[in-house]
């Protein structure tokens, strides 16, 4: 474990290598799983803000669900709201550009239609944040799943390290300064190992 203000960073976010490979994987965290995205609480308020520009993008079930069940769901689970799932279990702002899944608000991200990417939990994956209520520090924790195996070959075969390929949503969360002391850390550790 490494310790970084109060937030404590297993191992293999440091060390494991990992790149994403959407064409391998075509975007399948967005579908697979028993829940939506986690979202904090100013993100519901961007969720909520960013709708009348995010609908155009979706299909008519997606518009169905979100027209039912509202633009989050609460998840007891999590503890926590997410986005809505549809009826498959794939995320409700989920989009297709040929035969990739992307997220909405990133398109509309890219297309400078917005200044939020898309929720912290996406934008940090396979990175999962868990927060230690009794102890007072968040853990950041490395979602190890099958769907990711094409990510982790091309890790390796490029050099990334998780941290560095989460470089982006690392920074945009904890900011520059924090991540500099994570990647003299996890840079500290592996040379020492080596």
């Amino acid at each position: 474990m490494i310790l970084i203000d109060e937030v404590l960073i297993e191992s293999p976010v440091a060390e494991a290598y990992f790149a994403c490979n959407l064409d391998a994987c075509k975007g399948a965290c967005c579908w697979e799983g028993d829940y939506g995205a986690p979202l904090d609480a100013d993100e519901v308020e961007q969720v909520e803000a960013l709708l009348p520009v995010v609908l155009p993008l979706l299909g008519s079930e997606a518009k169905k669900v979100l027209a039912k069940e509202g633009h989050v769901t609460y998840y007891p689970e999590m503890k926590k709201e997410g986005t809505p799932l549809m009826e498959d279990k794939s995320c409700v702002y989920l989009i297709q550009e040929g035969d990739i899944a992307k997220c909405a608000f990133e398109v509309l991200h890219q297309e400078g239609k917005s200044e939020w990417r898309k929720p912290i939990s996406c934008h940090l994956y396979p990175i999962r944040i868990e927060e230690q209520y009794q102890s007072g520090f968040t853990q950041l924790r490395y979602d190890q799943w099958d769907i990711c195996s094409p990510a982790c070959s091309n890790g390796k075969k490029s050099n990334t390290r998780l941290f560095e390929f989460a470089k982006a949503a690392l920074i945009r969360k904890y900011g520059q300064e924090w991540y500099d002391r994570l990647e003299w850390v996890a840079n500290e550790d592996n040379h020492t190992e080596s």
